[in-house]
């Protein structure tokens, strides 16, 4: 990983890591998106080309590079997933089927 002007870049052309940016958790280059949303999408059942439609900011090329890192970091996505999950007993009931 380089280091630029706070922010690291990863192997992944569109992932990088941003000082003072969620607690330099990876992200979509150009964006605020950490890669875990998009992994959290997939695992919810949206292909990848279908993405795009909810997160317009992002290319599908992004999001490829985003899944592609996330299966090669896939222990440290999964922790960000964990930390960053609300517990069921915060989520109101009105929107827990959502």
């Amino acid at each position: 990983m380089a280091e630029e002007a706070g922010v690291t870049l990863t192997e992944h052309c569109y992932i990088i890591r941003k000082k003072g940016i969620l607690s330099e958790e990876p992200i979509i280059k150009g964006t605020r998106t950490p890669v875990r949303a998009v992994v959290r999408l997939w695992q919810s059942g949206y292909a990848p080309e279908e993405i795009p439609s909810g997160l317009p900011h992002l290319s599908l090329a992004a999001v490829f590079d985003a899944l592609s890192y996330y299966c090669d970091h896939r222990e440290e996505i999964n922790d960000h997933i964990e930390r960053n999950r609300v517990p069921p007993e915060l989520i109101h009931p009105s929107v827990r089927h959502l």
